[in-house]
């Protein structure tokens, strides 16, 4: 059981005790738990298979009872604690709570006034009209949860990228440790960094593939046992992703590279280059059509070398024009992880955060960042615990002291005063005009009200982002993956403003969020509208999430020149002085 699947445990565990009517104390510790665990870039179970339980000791914010319960969850799979908290309740209310806008409260609402038990009994519930009559519920809210329940239904067979690809490390790595193994890859949409995976394909060169199949379908996540070949198997893991494991040939390990990265219409694409110009492409190698002489297919390079074209990074990989472009000489200078000089978008715990503006700091600097827009939340956002006006002054001055103590040292580090300030229903900011003039960096957000018309959302937010005092658009179409469709709104348009207005908008590394998304990536580079990279970061784990938005961004076709927080201080300044 890897991290996330630690973490999903522990929320669990803090819905179903909101739902009883807990201990408000007991909810906040698993979800600070589960939000802590999810941001870690250790594997808790190789910290575990290493080091054993005092190798977990270290780990803030996880006390006593929490780690007993991750060292339960690593050697048997199981959460005793969870499984008598679910024997109180019917065996679908997970499910219930994973129904976009039903929360805790609403879930206990529905089950004790209509007996509803799971997602089939809600739908059946709405469709008949018995929702409306409850408190807090109506007409809309039946017509939503419908739709909710059809989006849910719709995203159920896949993971998000963050989920799938801590497996893939996990299995990776596992299999590395055979003897005699070589290469060892993930493929497939995971390699093109899509938000959601299907499935997960892992090659591999060998000395022994029997050895190696052997170890994959032992892996101890392992469900069930589709297949197992000599050069093939296949298995699915407790949490129902399924998992692919193909050995190869030294000598076409490149061709099968490129093949199973994909995707299907790029590879179409690039096999009908390949034959107009004589040749044939596949997982084996690159061929001459006549004769089937084999010519290249060890080095991926050399398989679009072949073709005439340079070396195509996969994520651009989706026949979005990359051939064309390619075979121009125009394909874009990438971002990469390096170019990323600060995070602005920062929570710390005077809002919802679970570390302290200090700790924060401590770790952005570790991370090598030039600086970082402390962004607490503003009050109209009260289960985030937003900031008001006086509160938001104090925290000025604890910023000021930070940023003396930094000079005091010799060190360039700044920390700049933000905000991520509330857009209203009305496209009003949540502070005040004078406040908002005195931060250097206001991030705004929806927050509330996602089922307005695309008409009403785009007016909204336009508004927002022509009021002059906002620098970042975050978030800007209010996505959650797998749980939450995006709000309604013309994103050119939204775009259109904010290239008038000097505004940016973000790209929320959260892996729930990765929004924009690629698309909306692409559309502000075309655009020229500046893309903000920030984490969205709630714990000093988070800051690694950056690699979502990095790769995210990629796919959008993005380079450096194209993102604000690749900028250097002084330029990000200049920047922030405009609005």
């Amino acid at each position: 059981m890897e991290n996330t699947e630690i973490a999903k445990i522990f929320y669990e565990i803090g819905d179903l005790l909101e739902v009883k009517g807990g201990d408000r104390f007991r909810i906040r510790s698993y979800r600070n738990a589960g939000l802590v665990i999810e941001g870690l870039t250790e594997s808790l179970r190789r910290l575990y298979d290493e080091g054993g339980e005092d190798a977990l000791k270290g780990i803030p914010k996880i006390g006593e009872s929490i780690r007993a319960k991750i060292v339960e969850l690593i050697t048997t799979g199981r959460c005793q604690y969870l499984e008598d908290l679910l024997k109180e309740f019917p065996s679908g209310m997970l499910d219930v709570l994973k129904v976009s806008g039903i929360g805790p409260k609403k879930a206990a609402l529905l089950y004790k006034e209509l007996g509803i038990e799971s997602v089939e009994a809600l739908q059946k519930a709405a469709s008949q009209h018995k929702v409306r009559g409850l408190s807090g519920f109506g007409e809309l809210s039946e017509q939503k949860i419908l739709k909710a329940i059809s989006e849910l239904k719709a995203v159920s067979a896949r993971f998000k990228l963050s989920v799938a690809l801590k497996y893939a490390e996990s299995i990776t790595d596992y299999i590395k440790r055979v003897e005699g193994t070589i290469d060892v890859m993930p493929a497939g949409s995971l390699r093109r960094w899509k938000d959601t995976i299907g499935d997960v394909d892992i090659l591999v060169t060998c000395n022994d593939s029997a050895k190696v199949m052997d170890r994959f379908i032992n892996y101890p996540d392992v469900k069930e046992v589709l297949s197992k070949g000599e050069t093939k198997s296949t298995v699915v893991l407790k949490i129902g992703l399924q998992v692919d494991i193909r050995t190869l040939d030294k000598k076409s390990f490149g061709a099968a590279l490129q093949y199973f990265t994909g995707s299907k219409s790029h590879n179409v694409a690039l096999r009908d280059r390949a034959k107009r110009m004589g040749l044939k492409i596949s997982e084996y190698g690159v061929f001459r059509e006549k004769g089937e002489k084999w010519l290249a297919g060890t080095k991926e390079e050399d398989v679009y070398g072949n073709v005439g074209l340079p070396w195509i990074p996969p994520e651009l990989r989706e026949n979005r024009g990359e051939i064309e472009a390619a075979e121009e000489g125009r394909l874009p200078q990438l971002l990469g992880l390096s170019d990323i000089r600060g995070d602005l978008h920062v929570h710390t715990k005077e809002s919802d955060g679970t570390y302290s503006l200090e700790d924060m700091v401590e770790a952005a600097q570790k991370k090598g960042y030039e600086y970082v827009a402390i962004t607490n939340h503003s009050k109209a956002v009260g289960v985030a615990h937003g900031l008001d006006e006086k509160r938001v002054l104090e925290e000025f001055k604890a910023i000021d002291t930070v940023n003396a103590q930094l000079r005091k040292k010799g060190d360039k580090f700044r920390v700049l005063k933000g905000t991520e300030v509330d857009i209203r229903a009305d496209g009003s900011l949540d502070h005040p005009e004078e406040l908002l003039s005195k931060f250097e960096c206001v991030v705004a957000a929806v927050h509330s009200s996602f089922k307005m018309s695309s008409a009403d959302m785009t007016k909204r937010i336009i508004r927002a982002v022509s009021s002059n005092k906002v620098h970042i658009l975050a978030h800007p179409t209010g996505r959650l993956i797998g749980s939450r469709e995006p709000y309604e709104v013309d994103m050119e348009k939204v775009m259109d403003e904010a290239k008038r207005c000097g505004v940016s908008l973000e790209l929320n590394s959260y892996p729930e969020r990765l929004d924009l998304n690629d698309v909306h990536c692409r559309l502000a580079r075309e655009k020229g509208v500046p893309v903000a990279i920030s984490t969205d970061a709630h714990s000093i784990h988070h800051y690694d999430n950056i690699v979502y938005g990095i790769h995210n961004a990629r796919r959008g076709w993005l380079e450096k020149k194209d993102i604000l927080n690749a900028r250097p201080l002084c330029e990000l300044l200049k920047f922030l002085k405009k609005s």
